[in-house]
């Protein structure tokens, strides 16, 4: 079992690589088999949902998120790890480099670990 401590740094690792847009950090923070989902609202347009399996199926995926939008102001407001498993609630702006519009939004992430990787990871968010 992965213990708290290594699951906070890895956490931290995610989020900095997420925020400096760094694609290979991420994907290296999750195992080969990693399941992987986001669903969440847009202030402009449909509810965004995707669900992959595996690095192979999801790293294009992350690839056209953080070409797609960029990070900044990311704060954890509150961080919840029980065993292999944790919960994070976090706020960021995020910077669409589609419509050139800035949002602050809240993310929620359930995230569960296995062998110093992250296993499965679902995202919510909502803009603010």
């Amino acid at each position: 079992m992965t213990a708290r401590v290594e699951i906070e740094r890895l956490l931290l690792e995610l989020y900095a690589a997420r925020v400096r847009g760094d694609l290979a950090a991420v994907c290296a923070t999750f195992a080969n088999d990693a399941n992987f989902q986001v669903a969440g609202a847009s202030s402009t347009a449909a509810p965004i949902a995707m669900k992959a399996a595996g690095v192979g199926e999801f790293r294009p995926l992350l690839a056209i998120m953080i070409k797609s939008f960029k990070l900044s102001e990311h704060t954890i407001l509150a961080l919840l790890i029980d065993g292999a498993g944790a919960a994070v609630h976090w706020r960021a702006k995020v910077f669409s480099r589609i419509t050139g519009a800035t949002v602050s939004t809240e993310f929620v992430d359930v995230v569960a670990f296995r062998d110093g990787r992250i296993a499965a990871y679902t995202e919510f968010f909502v803009p603010r």
